[in-house]
């Protein structure tokens, strides 16, 4: 997936000197600028890894300003950790983590959420060509003991957390927590993601999905209930590997994660979906990294 394997990432980034090499090419391709004036009238300070602004005297490194800043994490752990996210299909625990790289378990922790927060699709393309279109619910065990069947499947869902998804075949996904499964809901999701242009929603016989076909964009469903899962080139299949690797991620990899955290993980299961054929995948998520916003763990821990 990510176009490089382990000993080739051990082999060009095994050392500090050569990620911070990689850092400072992706961060300043066009040559070192001071972060604070933005000269390009800079000495480096090659001992402590630093750079001196010759304008302002302002003294830096490549980390200053990114998401790296305040980590002393050593890259090199940095870029192994973001292999491992971006390389599992199902993903990767903190657990896991910690002991790949010998570290705490809040600074593995706290290391997955900061690559979780650059690993968003800020593109904004919408959905185009034949787009699947599916609910899932995700969480949430049954709390008490129902005196019969009936009763337990209608209450089935009570604690359950509902995630909305749009794939397009052989394309992009997008995702959304959402707080029910109404009309109004599900249109408003299909209709900000989803292209006017679409040749084709397909979705299962949910009513709420009734009417988001329009002249340009033909609305077909499969009836589940009824046992009918293909009819011709209609079918939710795609959507329903989506659901089932992510159901994959949660119960094999994660085990549990928060309600509060959970569109950070679809974040995460999107980027890599979006990404399954790009060589330069590991590339592009340091790259998104060095342009990240921080992600301060009192930020990430308030309730």
């Amino acid at each position: 997936m990510s176009g490089i394997t382990l000993p080739e990432l051990v082999e060009q980034y095994g050392s500090e000197d050569q990620c911070h090499a990689l850092l400072e090419e992706l961060r300043w391709p066009d040559g070192v600028e001071c972060p604070r004036c933005q000269s390009k009238k800079i000495s480096r300070i090659a001992k402590r890894r630093q750079f001196d602004c010759d304008g302002c005297r302002y003294q830096f490194s490549v980390r200053v300003g990114t998401i790296f800043h305040d980590s002393k994490l050593p890259l090199w752990k940095w870029f192994l950790a973001v292999y491992m996210m971006v390389e599992s299909k199902k993903g990767i625990s903190a657990n896991q983590l910690k002991r790949m790289l010998g570290v705490s378990y809040k600074t593995a922790w706290y290391l997955c959420h900061r690559i979780r927060s650059a690993m968003t699709d800020e593109s904004g393309e919408l959905l185009t060509g034949i787009v699947e279109a599916d609910e899932t619910y995700i969480g949430g065990k049954p709390r008490y003991r129902y005196p019969s069947r009936k009763k337990s499947a209608d209450h089935r869902r009570d604690d359950k957390t509902i995630i909305l998804g749009a794939v397009e075949r052989g394309g992009r996904v997008r995702f959304r927590v959402a707080p029910d499964v109404k009309k109004e809901t599900i249109h408003d999701f299909l209709g900000e993601v989803i292209s006017d242009d679409a040749e084709a929603i397909y979705t299962d016989s949910l009513r709420s999905y009734r009417g988001i076909g329009d002249d340009n964009t033909e609305h077909g469903y499969v009836n589940h209930a009824a046992g009918e899962w293909v009819n011709g080139k209609i079918h939710t299949n795609t959507a329903e590997s989506v659901w089932s690797l992510f159901d994959r991620s949660v119960i094999g990899a994660y085990h549990k994660l928060s309600i509060k955290h959970l569109p950070a993980y679809l974040d995460e299961a999107a980027f890599r979906w979006n990404n399954r054929s790009n060589p330069y995948v590991f590339r592009d998520t340091i790259l998104a990294l060095v342009e990240a916003d921080a992600l301060t763990f009192a930020e990430l821990t308030a309730k």
